[in-house]
């Protein structure tokens, strides 16, 4: 284990607070639409800084230490790219004006922190006292996978979630954005803009994913602040990120397979690493060398793969995945 302390806590929180209080401020005091050289240069910046403090965390806690670091990083990252597929679904459904989205994935992303955080806590505490929990987290994120292989095809079914048609039935709403606003007022009364609903749905989401990402990172590594900064550092760069691809995401066609196969792999991962450890020592394990190279594989396999096939085939357009099947196809097919 290693022996992280709290002043390195306190300066690592702080740093990513730091970064989150600039983002915000910025997407809150100028809403407009970002070009692709402003979005290049903050995804450059992000990249940029979370490659350095994993430069700096290798040196100060030895090559093993950064080795997990980054693999934690890479999978956080990959996994957060389908999260945009996601919003852009989300932003897409509801409509949301160009000026008001570096609004909602600001808020999208610091919620994202917040709920990763705490899975992060409750995740790192259960590992420490029960060790078959690597058996549980393994078959989760093997279940996992396989769902989001067998509906890679499909889209999240937003409108149909069950937190977002409450939200509608409990609440007034506006049929505007009404400049932005969470809250206003129309005729005396108290009403709450289409944006709310928009973060509800963006909120559900983040909990979906917090409850894969976490489980995930832990296959690469079982250490805390690993986890948390791996997690912050990969989201911090998600506003940015996703106006510079989001022209891209309709071509990454295998990313959801992509996924699917990683997270099986680290479950298999954790799941050999419990019998490691309970059954017998005999069992082997995957090194975090290993599981780095075979997550950049598979990253760089698909990627290339879904260039080759959108050229080939322009009409063929990416889809995030689903964990279960979408409610409107299965209507379509009655």
């Amino acid at each position: 284990m290693l022996e992280i302390g709290w002043l390195t806590w306190a300066a690592t929180v702080g740093l990513v607070v730091a970064l989150l209080a600039v983002d915000f401020a910025y997407a809150a005091a100028r809403p407009h639409r970002v070009g692709f050289r402003e979005a290049v240069l903050w995804s450059v910046f992000y990249i940029a800084v979370a490659v350095a403090f994993g430069v700096w965390f290798a040196f100060a806690h030895g090559a093993d230490a950064g080795t997990q670091y980054f693999a934690g990083y890479i999978v956080e990252k990959s996994l957060s790219v389908d999260n945009l597929f996601v919003f852009v679904i989300i932003m897409t459904t509801f409509a949301v004006p160009e000026e008001y989205r570096q609004k909602v994935l600001t808020f999208g992303i610091i919620l994202a922190l917040v709920m990763r955080t705490i899975f992060i806590v409750v995740g790192a505490a259960l590992l420490s006292l029960f060790s078959f929990m690597f058996l549980l987290f393994g078959i989760l994120l093997v279940y996992t996978g396989v769902q989001l292989f067998r509906h890679r095809d499909e889209d999240p079914d937003v409108e149909n979630n069950v937190v977002v048609r409450t939200a509608r039935r409990a609440l007034p709403v506006t049929e505007d954005y009404v400049g932005g606003r969470i809250v206003t007022k129309v005729d005396g009364r108290r009403m709450v803009t289409p944006l709310l609903v928009v973060l509800v749905a963006i909120g559900g989401v983040d909990l979906l994913f917090a409850l894969d990402s976490i489980p995930a990172v832990f296959g690469v590594t079982e250490e805390a602040f690993i986890v948390f900064a791996a997690n912050a550092f990969a989201l911090l760069g998600l506003r940015a990120l996703f106006f510079l691809v989001q022209g891209l995401l309709d071509r990454l066609v295998y990313l959801s397979t992509g996924l699917a196969v990683i997270l099986v792999f680290i479950g298999v991962k954790l799941g050999l690493h419990w019998a490691h450890v309970d059954v017998s020592p005999s069992v082997p394990e995957i090194s975090t060398p290993v599981s780095l190279s075979v997550i950049i594989g598979v990253l760089v396999i698909v990627t290339v793969a879904s260039l080759i096939k959108t050229k080939l085939d322009p009409t063929r357009t990416a889809h995030p995945g689903s964990l279960r099947g979408s409610q409107r196809r299965k209507d379509a097919n009655r």
